[in-house]
């Protein structure tokens, strides 16, 4: 699991928005919980943000180099799905 969160160099920002208290919010939570800490150990230089908003849907942003940015919507996803689309927002980095 370490290496699928090692980030390329391209990737300059992560940053999630979710609601802090929705059910539809519960998984991205989880998910957060759960691989926050294994991202920043493994890429303290990139900023991984958690942005909370009053029923906001959840969803995940990358920032690539020269102000590319994707976004990834995670309503409705398990955690292994969470996890899949984050994997491929960190390997887009490199192309």
């Amino acid at each position: 699991m370490s290496s699928r969160y090692a980030f390329a160099s391209g990737l300059k920002e992560l940053r999630f928005l979710f609601c802090q208290t929705s059910p539809h919010s519960a998984a991205t939570r989880q998910f957060l919980k759960r691989a926050y800490p294994t991202m920043k150990k493994n890429n303290p230089y990139v900023p991984v943000l958690m942005r909370e908003a009053f029923d906001t849907q959840p969803r995940v942003f990358a920032r690539y180099e020269l102000g590319k940015e994707k976004q990834e919507s995670l309503l409705g996803l398990s955690d292994q799905e969470i996890e899949q689309k984050i994997t491929s927002l960190v390997q887009n980095a490199s192309k």
